[in-house]
């Protein structure tokens, strides 16, 4: 059987070539009306018409299907009932498999079933769409190599270049980062020749990777704004790769080739490799040097407009992301409501499918105090018997817990008891259903405003609510730094020459965004102390945004205790339930963890398998470990 491989990168040239014209209309048409593939090419404006092909197959993560599932670390729990069909579901139960052709997943549905309506929002996805993408910047490249590119002016010419180097790298990664290495083809590939391409290693991937985005970065401008050819679109290019893309994906290339299981393998230490950390922190601290300067036109988010980067409520669906999103994909519908929105409440208070993704209790605590300690360092102030007091502010802004008042406005007699969020144990209302309540003790609010409900009705087509993720967005590129500088250059005070900031700088730049404490100077003396804050820091800063299953898994903790398990929190009310009291000032006892779920993963689980018909085609194609 053909490789979908195959099928995929052969497509890229078969749909444009019908965008051109249409076979069964060809005889139809006069000689001077069919374009030539030289005309296609010529000039900026043809060009970027292929280009923009490539755009088109970028999948909207938070928007893979009615109701999507992308939290796939120990961070989020998923209901059972209806929310078993989820891949969720699927991979706390090791089942990646599942992945294939599955509705809720981005991965890899059918996309081909879609093709003569490509731009169908649920048809975009990673394996299918990467190949496609990849073919057409491999057919750019080639044309610009053959000279076709005749009337362009060198702006123009950069421009075209720069796309094309900086999504045939692009894609490669979000290929590498499920898969592993794989065939890095930089040509266009002939249809009519055989595919035996052997996968290469990941660090081998990365350098071409790394090679194509520092290309991507020379040519590409900061901003398109401030070019001639960006000026017909100007104040609407914020979805183009500019030079700040390129240099951030350029770090991240990096510092993952650079981590411990892309050194060592599924089954090695937990070691990185230095070098490629010292280039992943230059390449993030060219990037920060140039934010910090006012060279760009991104800048971290004031904490008062936080909400900006996830979701937009009556602001007449503008697009997320604020002056914080580097890479963000083009939005296929902005109707969060159905997708999203309803699937962070319980069943009562939600129009949705019976589906609720909720925080598991187990990744709460990471988020630590205000003081900036985390909650098990003895000096950090907290208190079992008032566990919602003085926490991370990011805590507040992040959950909904035990007595905050979630509807505002007016309810019949017998529905009153779900104005406040009744979440101790054994309470009938949030607790006793674990297909439609909180099974955790926490529901997820980043996404969603107070008022998100079925009474007060503060979100829906109505509020033109839009809920939208980040490729990448500049605190990720802060943290990225602390990391890479950490493992490159000597710990919390190591610093790249390209940055000011030292690693622990970087943590403390986005703590002062929340009002949070500074890294404790206890977690500054060694490497591995520092880690954890630089781990925890991404687990509270980064929640929920689809990054907790790769960090895992890069950093060989997938399947290591207390990673592999997701809990509840178990707490008695102490007194009346007071509701004009704060709740974070609220008392309990018996205050205590229960494990809910365990996921039995094995080594193999930190890569995803391959169809068997994709690894049968020839030999050089092999499987993934253990699948």
């Amino acid at each position: 059987m053909k490789t979908k491989i195959i099928q995929y990168l052969i497509f890229g040239v078969v749909a444009f070539s019908f965008s051109l014209t249409s076979c069964t209309d060809y005889l139809d048409k006069a000689p001077e009306s069919v374009i030539s593939e030289d005309d296609a090419y010529k000039n900026f404006t043809n060009f970027q018409g292929l280009v923009e092909r490539m755009y088109q197959v970028i999948p909207d993560v938070a928007k893979a299907y009615w109701v999507s599932s992308f939290n796939w670390g120990e961070d989020e729990v998923v209901t059972t009932g209806n929310g078993e069909y989820l891949f969720g579901f699927s991979v706390d139960r090791g089942n990646y498999r599942d992945y294939f052709n599955k509705g809720d997943c981005f991965l890899d549905r059918n996309w081909f079933v879609g093709r003569e309506n490509p731009d169908a929002k649920f048809n975009k996805a990673v394996w299918g769409g990467s190949w496609y993408a990849i073919r057409i910047a491999n057919m750019g490249l080639q044309a610009i190599a053959d000279g076709k590119l005749t009337d362009a002016t060198q702006e123009e010419r950069n421009l075209i270049e720069g796309q094309l180097y900086y999504c045939r790298a692009w894609f490669y990664f979000q290929l590498t980062k499920y898969w592993g290495g794989l065939p890095y083809v930089d040509y266009v590939l002939p249809s009519g020749e055989a595919f035996t391409l052997p996968r290469e290693t990941y660090r081998e991937n990365a350098e071409k990777m790394a090679a194509d985005f520092q290309k991507a970065a020379d040519l590409l401008p900061m901003n398109w704004d401030n070019t001639t050819v960006g000026g017909a679109t100007k104040g609407q290019n914020d979805l183009r790769p500019n030079k700040i893309w390129a240099l951030s994906y350029l770090g991240k290339t990096y510092l993952y080739a650079g981590s411990p299981l892309m050194v060592n393998g599924i089954n090695g230490p937990k070691t990185y490799d230095a070098d490629m950390c010292k280039k992943a922190a230059d390449a993030f601290g060219q990037v920060l040097t140039l934010v910090e300067s006012g060279q760009t036109q991104y800048a971290l988010v004031d904490f008062t407009k936080y909400s900006d980067l996830f979701y937009t409520n009556q602001q007449g669906w503008l697009m997320p992301g604020s002056t914080e999103a580097i890479v963000r994909s083009p939005t296929y519908g902005p109707d969060s409501y159905w997708r999203q929105m309803n699937s962070y409440q319980i069943s009562k208070m939600a129009n949705g499918d019976g589906i609720i993704l909720l925080p598991s209790a187990n990744y709460v605590n990471y988020f630590g105090m205000a003081n900036g300690r985390p909650l098990t360092d003895a000096a950090s102030g907290f208190d079992k018997s008032h566990p919602w007091k003085d926490r991370d502010p990011r805590f507040y802004y992040n959950f909904i817990y035990d007595g905050v008042q979630v509807v505002k406005g007016t309810m019949l007699a017998e529905e009153e008891q779900y104005r406040y969020a009744d979440l101790y144990s054994g309470n009938p209302y949030w607790r006793a259903d674990p297909t439609a309540t909180s099974r955790t003790g926490y529901l997820n609010y980043k996404f969603i405003p107070i008022g998100a409900n079925t009474w007060d009705k503060d979100y829906d087509y109505s509020h033109s609510s839009h809920m939208h993720l980040s490729w990448l967005r500049l605190a990720d590129v802060y943290l990225m730094y602390a990391e890479a500088a950490a493992q490159g250059y000597g710990g919390a005070t190591g610093k790249s020459s390209t940055y000011s900031g030292t690693a622990a700088d970087a943590i403390n730049t986005i703590r002062d965004r929340a009002g949070v404490g500074h890294v404790a100077d206890e977690y500054l003396g060694s490497t591995e102390a520092f880690m954890g804050e630089v781990r925890r820091e991404r687990a509270v800063e980064l929640s929920f945004e689809a990054h907790r299953f790769h960090d895992l898994r890069r950093w060989l903790l997938l399947t290591e205790p207390p990673y592999n398990i997701k809990t509840s929190q178990e707490f008695d009310r102490v007194g009346t339930f007071d509701p004009e009291a704060d709740p974070k000032e609220g008392e309990v006892r018996n205050f205590r963890e229960e494990v809910i779920i365990t996921r039995n993963l094995t080594s193999k689980h930190y890569w995803l398998p391959f169809k068997t018909e994709d690894v049968s085609m020839y030999p050089e194609f092999n499987q993934n470990p253990g699948w």
